[in-house]
């Protein structure tokens, strides 16, 4: 990939403390919040102390990342580009508020540290560990690639000199280090409570970050607002409803209503209900009245928030209609993780916005970047630590785990480094761990699913159900088909990332109905 370098002019003195300022800011308040921590109570679920809007703000920042902030107004500004994504959106607020009414009672049933003691209640400890694992594998890849692409605009907007001298003239390497090490330092400190206040902060900062680039923006162009909304809906940027699909289209992008709808709420019911990602925070909670509300508060801001960050994409294809861009838009070669539009944001902001905003504007999408890193390091800690370690070591006290706990949030910083560094130069990683997401999340709700209705039973139906669903959506996948046998048979239509989950829940459910009817049953006590 070719990159563009940021002129030092782009930035002086007073960005660089903003900048500087917000980091030092974040370290020291997430820091704080590990003054009280007597066990991995504190430490993973933060005492349950935290208010319910904390949390509800923390859900949404944990899903947003920095590739999302400068990504969703690419998809608005691009030659084809619309407001169809709102679509996804809608299904993402109807999952939430049928987590809140459905699946939030089961998690305040006892001290429950992740989703996956749902399928050790019901199934015994393998089906936990195999959904545990899942977890685990899939997260530890799709946060490291988020680390390395988002790395790549940060690298033009810090420029390569200061991340080059952090890691011995590697930007990338740099800005890899930056991210994943400042987010350590007060997640590994300040445990989870930390994690969701330094969340809420930064939500705030590029929710203000959105709302002012469009107005910033619409200020730029003759007759304002009104002037870039009508050119805006001339060009097509405000079209957002697609109904009108056929049968094969239905599956296909792009986006559509039923997409949005069905595939949107499957993708959220299994993120923000059997990922440990999101359900961490519900968890941390005081009660279920919390819980719910919290949820239902992340369903309320998530739609203005895309909606804010379209109209900017949008914004900013009617300002470049009428101004040249100032510098060029870097090369990108396919299979880089990120599009060739997804700079035109960064490129606005350090070309046009003044001083002192402009570094305010680069630390919303730094403190993106940092809230998905320190997400992805507690959910990571917490399902190794209390699904796996603490199972296998009963008999050690709380401060033992405190401490490993710690010690295991050191490890996932350095296996999502190493994960990082290999996306980059392994075309495999970078591939797989975008699809790994979509492919085990619909087994991971499947198994939720199946944990809840049955009760009890034997795990194997469920683990068979989990594999198989894997298998399926791997052969789905038009990333993962490339790398399967030549022989193998390939699916013609290419299935739209919103119908995974969904695909692999049935998969999941289906074949663990089918094992449970043809296995024989359980040998009676004293048989």
């Amino acid at each position: 990939m070719r990159m563009v370098t940021a002129s030092p002019s782009l930035l002086n003195a007073a960005d660089w403390a903003v900048i500087l300022g917000y980091i030092g800011g974040i370290v020291i308040l997430g820091s704080w919040f590990g003054k009280d921590q007597r066990n991995t109570r504190d430490y993973f679920l933060g005492g349950k102390d935290i208010p319910w809007w904390g949390i509800g703000l923390s859900i949404v920042a944990a899903e947003t990342s920095a590739l999302t902030i400068i990504g969703v107004p690419a998809m608005c500004y691009g030659d084809k580009g619309d407001m169809s994504f709102l679509q996804l959106i809608i299904g993402y607020v109807i999952a939430r508020v049928i987590l809140a009414a459905v699946m939030v009672p089961h998690y305040f049933k006892g001290e429950i540290y992740s989703p996956y003691q749902l399928f050790s209640n019901a199934f015994g400890e393998s089906a936990r560990r195999t959904a545990a694992g899942f977890f685990i594998l899939s997260e530890t890849l799709a946060a490291g690639v988020r680390v390395y692409v988002a790395c790549i605009p940060v690298k033009l907007m810090l420029g390569n000199k200061l991340l080059g001298a952090v890691a011995g003239g590697d930007p990338i390497l740099g800005a890899i280090l930056l991210f994943v090490l400042l987010s350590l330092i007060y997640t590994c400190l300040g445990g989870v409570k930390a994690v969701i206040w330094t969340d809420a902060v930064q939500f705030a900062l590029f929710l203000l970050g959105g709302v002012f680039a469009l107005f910033f923006v619409s200020g730029l162009l003759p007759g304002g607002a009104g002037e870039v909304l009508r050119e805006a809906a001339e060009g097509g940027k405000l079209h957002w409803l697609n109904a009108r699909v056929g049968m094969a289209s239905l599956w296909q992008e792009p986006i559509n209503i039923w997409m949005g709808v069905i595939g949107g709420t499957f993708m959220v019911m299994s993120s923000h209900g059997a990922e440990q990602l999101i359900v961490q925070r519900v968890l941390a909670c005081k009660s279920v009245a919390d819980g719910r509300k919290a949820l239902i508060l992340s369903a309320a801001v998530i739609f203005p928030l895309f909606l804010i960050f379209l109209l900017v994409g949008a914004a900013l294809w009617v300002y470049y209609q009428h101004f040249p861009m100032a510098i060029p838009i870097p090369e990108v070669h396919p299979g880089a993780g990120i599009k060739a539009n997804d700079f035109v944001f960064p490129i606005f902001i350090l070309t046009v916005v003044p001083h002192v905003l402009k570094g305010l504007l680069i630390v919303a999408i730094l403190a993106a970047a940092m809230s998905s890193v320190s997400s992805a390091l507690t959910s990571l800690a917490s399902v190794s630590t209390m699904d796996f370690v603490k199972k296998v070591l009963p008999g050690k006290s709380d401060a033992f785990f405190l401490r490993f706990s710690k010690a295991s949030t050191v490890f996932w910083g350095a296996a999502l480094i190493l994960v990082a560094s290999l996306s980059r130069r392994t075309a495999f990683v970078l591939e797989t761990s975008f699809t790994l997401r979509g492919l085990t999340s619909g087994a991971l709700l499947g198994g939720l699913i199946l944990a809840l209705s049955w009760k009890r039973g034997k795990p194997l139906p469920v683990i068979l159900g989990m594999l198989c669903s894997l298998a399926v959506m791997a052969w789905i996948s038009p990333l993962v088909q490339p790398y399967l046998p030549p022989k193998w048979p390939r699916l013609s239509l290419v299935i739209a990332f919103p119908w995974y989950t969904m695909i692999g829940c049935g998969v999941t459910v289906l074949v663990a109905v089918l094992a449970r009817r043809l296995l024989p049953p359980s040998p009676k006590i004293g048989d």
